[in-house]
């Protein structure tokens, strides 16, 4: 049996929290670059232009890339064979995010009552999907989550005869009516399947998943690319100001569902796509 002490947890939790506000990832990065290149509309390629020389001005000086931090969402892989010392995983994880928001000087986004909106004013708690896996390691993937993309996201339960089309066509009508609200181009995770609880949750582990990965399953795989390519159809483009780059890329997830239900689940995630992992 491994042991790990908490206050390993609660320091890379901190690092994570500044490190993934400050700088966009080489995959997200990449990307946009990929599609500047690719635009057509002018306006578009000055937006992303300047989406491009945001990301590198705050790496460059270590600043957040968004007055949104967002609230901070975690996928933790805890090992069976990993004993964890000191105090709690949850508590180790929050304590992390106090740090990491306040020595990065990063937005308090939390209120502690959805309804009476008091501040926490250390962006606690953190919202944490916790699995246990086979070893003795503990993954920790950090998503600080902004909220002008999160409230574009909508679920349905479709009936079963609905099937793929269904699916195609509710997440057309989401990014439609999402328009420019989510600051594209943006990543769209799509969730299908499980209970609808279960189709959110795997809904955003898709916007974890690196820009240009693709499904294990050539089936998703497929629908991933089909759905991308329909999505970049719709001419919303960067910012919502027309163009063809609407979203750069589109990751399915799908689980095992009951017999008389087809759950969906569609979460947006802006250009902004943050996101950081650590194994210890």
């Amino acid at each position: 049996m491994r042991t790990i002490h908490v206050d390993q947890i609660t320091n890379a939790v901190a690092k994570m929290c500044m490190e993934a506000n400050f700088h966009l990832p080489d995959d997200v990065k990449q990307r946009l670059i990929e599609m500047k290149n690719k635009e057509e509309s002018p306006i578009g390629v000055g937006i992303l232009e300047d989406i491009i020389l945001n990301a590198n001005m705050a790496s460059e000086n270590e600043v957040p890339m968004c007055q949104d931090t967002g609230m901070a969402v975690f996928f933790i892989e805890l090992g069976q064979s990993l004993m964890i010392e000191g105090g709690l995983l949850v508590d180790a994880v929050n304590e992390g995010v106090r740090q990491g928001y306040t020595k990065g000087f990063l937005r308090k986004s939390v209120v502690a009552d959805p309804l009476r909106r008091k501040n926490t004013g250390d962006n606690t708690p953190a919202v944490i999907h916790l699995d246990l896996v086979d070893g003795d390691r503990l993954k920790i993937v950090f998503a600080p989550k902004g909220f002008g993309s999160e409230n574009m996201s909508r679920s349905k339960m479709l009936k079963p005869a609905d099937g793929v089309d269904g699916v195609i066509d509710f997440v057309l009508k989401t990014v439609s009516l999402a328009g420019p609200n989510p600051c594209p181009p943006i990543v769209v995770g799509v969730g299908i399947g499980g209970t609808l609880d279960k189709a959110a949750q795997i809904a955003k582990h898709a916007l974890t998943r690196e820009i240009g990965s693709v499904h294990g399953d050539d089936y998703y795989q497929e629908l991933e690319t089909l759905l991308l390519t329909k999505v970049n159809a719709l001419g919303i483009g960067p910012q919502g100001l027309g163009g063809k780059t609407t979203c750069i890329a589109v990751h399915v997830e799908a689980y095992p569902t009951h017999i008389a239900g087809l759950p969906v689940v569609v979460n947006i995630n802006c250009h902004a796509a943050r996101h950081d992992e650590v194994i210890l």
